[in-house]
């Protein structure tokens, strides 16, 4: 396999190396040289291109890691020097803004990513081949998405040891401002509201245990990145603002009127809610392929792999099996469980395919 990096930082590095520890041949290019060398150097790169277009060159995935607002301008400039039968990605924390400012000429060419991984600290220096193992990667194919682009990008990314996910745009959108982008507003709004609390008091700000540490731990992060996300998914962030503020609104009046069971209560369902919120990822049982008769026409993959994830199916690999005419063919994927396997089959038979679910 050869790819090519865009943006050479903890993200692009970390893709590097995990490519290329898999035997891929990595080619990158960033803005500043410098970095780019030092990719090199760290060995995140086997060739550090002076262009983007000396660095898509030949290859067969396009990773665009560069900030969000820089994105539109380099997946467009990745789409026009790359060649035909080459897919071309970005790691961006939004996607509607973005896939509405490309053409549709290229479009089934480009499949939006977002792998949930990170790290404390920024820059190539930090990067590691095993950042994405295990972590969540979602992916936004359109109805314009290419299913064999989608089955090449899917593949590489759970060969870098990620669990691929494919999601719609806005519902991508929404759920990051949930659970990614409105934390990062709560711990700015709690560090203002201590500090202000301080200076209204004419007092040092008293010593802070581990909780007030863990919830503001991500106050202020990098400005410039978090200003780009801000300003590209405003209304679903605000939305969360407000749907928050209600919710804290209520529990201000239980507090106030609220006896101590009605407050353990309350506690005791935000520990299961938790709990049921960090296991919904984990797979339970043996694999079960399920085989998709299909035609060959764009969206189809991307129409499958949409509505199981709409559904909450976590697909753990899928396949394309073209016919020799390249006119219809089969698509598998496999689940965990048998239970998960026939529900599945039903959302599959409920978009009108045919589908043969095997052990």
């Amino acid at each position: 396999m050869r790819i090519a990096v865009l943006g050479v930082g903890l993200i692009g590095g970390s893709i590097g190396l995990a490519a290329r520890r898999l035997d891929a041949e990595v080619a990158g290019f960033d803005s500043d040289q410098q970095t780019a060398a030092r990719g090199l150097e760290l060995g995140a790169l086997d060739r550090a291109a002076p262009s983007v277009s000396e660095a898509v060159d030949g290859a067969e995935i396009v990773f665009c890691a560069a900030p969000i607002g820089a994105l539109p301008a380099l997946v467009t400039e990745a789409l026009a020097a790359s060649a035909d039968d080459a897919v071309v990605t970005d790691v961006g924390s939004t996607k509607e803004a973005l896939l509405a400012g490309l053409s549709d000429e290229p479009a089934e060419r480009f499949i939006g990513g977002h792998p949930l991984a990170g790290a404390e600290t920024a820059g190539v220096e930090n990067a590691r081949a095993d950042l994405f193992e295990g972590a969540r990667w979602y992916l936004t194919p359109t109805e314009r998405s290419s299913g064999l682009l989608y089955d090449r990008l899917q593949r590489a990314i759970a060969d870098l040891g990620a669990r691929p996910r494919a999601i719609d745009a806005e519902t991508h959108d929404r759920l990051m401002a949930t659970v990614s982008h409105l934390p990062h507003v709560i711990a700015n709004v709690l560090v203002r509201e201590a500090a202000t609390a301080a200076d209204e008091e004419s007092e040092r700000l008293p010593e802070v245990g581990p909780s007030f540490r863990d919830t503001t731990r991500i106050a202020g992060a990098n400005p410039a990145i978090w200003g780009d996300i801000f300003a590209t998914n405003r209304d679903a962030v605000a939305r969360e603002v407000d749907a928050l503020s209600e919710r804290l609104r209520e529990a201000a009046e239980l507090i106030r009127s609220g006896g101590p069971d009605d407050v353990a209560a309350w506690h005791r369902a935000a520990l299961q809610d938790r709990r049921r919120l960090l296991e919904a990822d984990l797979a339970g049982g043996e694999l079960r392929e399920l085989r998709v008769a299909v035609e060959n026409r764009p969206g189809t993959v991307a129409e499958l792999a949409l509505a199981l994830g709409r559904a909450g199916v976590n697909i753990e690999d899928m396949t394309l099996y073209p016919a020799p005419d390249m006119r219809t063919g089969a698509v598998t994927f496999w689940v965990a469980g048998d239970s998960e396997a026939e529900r599945a089959a039903g959302i599959v038979r409920e978009l009108g395919y045919s589908v043969s679910v095997f052990e």
